[in-house]
């Protein structure tokens, strides 16, 4: 599961163990810097707020606990965060009832691979309260329709939408300075000929219509579909990154430092080395991988977790991936067995 665990759990006795596990069970529920009579609180125990601080100092000095403020409590650093889901946490289990709801949104009668893709990552975000990813095979199936959205400056969105309702985004460098006008001529130019048909069906015929210039197109509106069709052409490693539920990570803000963090996370969301890096992470993986912070350098500078797991087709061969993204205080006991289970159940549905 990610990076080792760190050698430092044998330096823990028990009781710097049940301590600094009832500092993590605080964060997580709350997000909020833990204080010594809070853990005298929790631990029901006959041990002194001045005996528990002393530990906590230990657990300082040990790297897995940090103060935020002079006067404040402590939180667990990124280290502290793997040890704990490495070394100390006890996975839950689902219960029967969450194991058949996950059953049935994803399996459900005349449900396309895309369909229940797209309803578990729905499903994992609303479990978690996170955004929930999945890495989708590369769809190999006809458009409906393609639309392209201009975001800002240079950049374009194309929506792919497929027959089996599939909905594909790619962001796109376009030029400066496109006008509207040029969007909406190449939108309409290429679900002309890609309704119905794949992309690598139409692909070399409005390559060829394009080179011979009979496409009737300005120049502008050439670029864009050139644009696009290059970015299909190259996308060798294939696959979609389904990402959903990205509001509920900006539910539980609590500094504009997080609010920064969050930022940077749609935005790494929105770039193809998320797409190559998550097919990275789970291409040789056997379960659920576990990255906090720098345990993986795109998703560091957002300072999130990753729990994902990667699902096989029936020659067992790993196509995709699902997962949680979310700040590194969530609930890993809850998400990982459900993030397992998730993925099994996409696995029986290509078996």
């Amino acid at each position: 599961m990610g990076a080792s665990p760190p050698s430092t759990i044998q330096a823990l006795n028990e009781r710097s163990r049940e301590i600094f596990r009832s500092i993590v069970d605080a964060y997580v529920e709350t997000g909020a810097p833990v204080g010594s009579r809070t853990i005298s609180r929790r631990l029901g125990i006959d041990l002194s707020p001045a005996t528990i601080r002393n530990v906590m100092a230990d657990l300082e000095d040990l790297g897995l606990l940090y103060a935020p403020h002079t006067s404040a409590g402590r939180l667990p650093t990124d280290i502290g965060m793997r040890l704990f889901v490495h070394g100390l946490l006890e996975h839950g289990n689902l219960t029967k009832g969450e194991r058949e709801n996950i059953e049935s949104q994803c399996v459900a009668s005349g449900r396309s691979l895309p369909q229940a893709l797209e309803e578990a990552t729905h499903m994992l975000s609303g479990l978690s309260r996170c955004a929930g990813l999945v890495v989708a095979p590369k769809q190999d199936e006809p458009l409906k329709h393609i639309e392209f959205v201009l975001l800002g400056p240079g950049r374009a969105l194309v929506v792919l939408v497929f027959a089996s309702g599939a909905v594909e985004n790619r962001v796109i460098d376009v030029p400066a300075g496109l006008p509207a006008s040029s969007l909406i001529e190449a939108s309409n130019y290429l679900s002309a000929r890609l309704a119905g048909r794949t992309i690598a069906e139409a692909l070399g015929e409005i390559r060829d219509e394009l080179t011979a210039q009979h496409a009737r197109l300005d120049e502008l509106t050439s670029r864009v579909v050139e644009q696009g069709l290059a970015t299909w052409a190259t996308d060798d490693k294939g696959g979609a990154l389904i990402v959903r539920g990205q509001a509920h990570l900006l539910e539980d803000i609590n500094a504009i430092e997080d609010l920064e963090a969050i930022r940077k996370l749609f935005s790494v969301l929105e770039t193809k080395e998320a797409l190559k890096s998550l097919l990275d992470l789970t291409g040789s993986a056997q379960g659920v991988q576990i990255y906090i912070g720098a345990d993986n350098a795109l998703f560091d500078l957002a300072g999130c977790s990753v729990v994902i797991a990667p699902y096989a087709n029936s020659q067992q061969k790993i196509v995709g991936a699902v997962g949680v993204v979310g700040p590194t205080r969530i609930d890993y006991a809850r998400i990982i067995p459900m993030v397992d289970y998730t993925a099994k159940v996409i696995g029986r549905i290509l078996g």
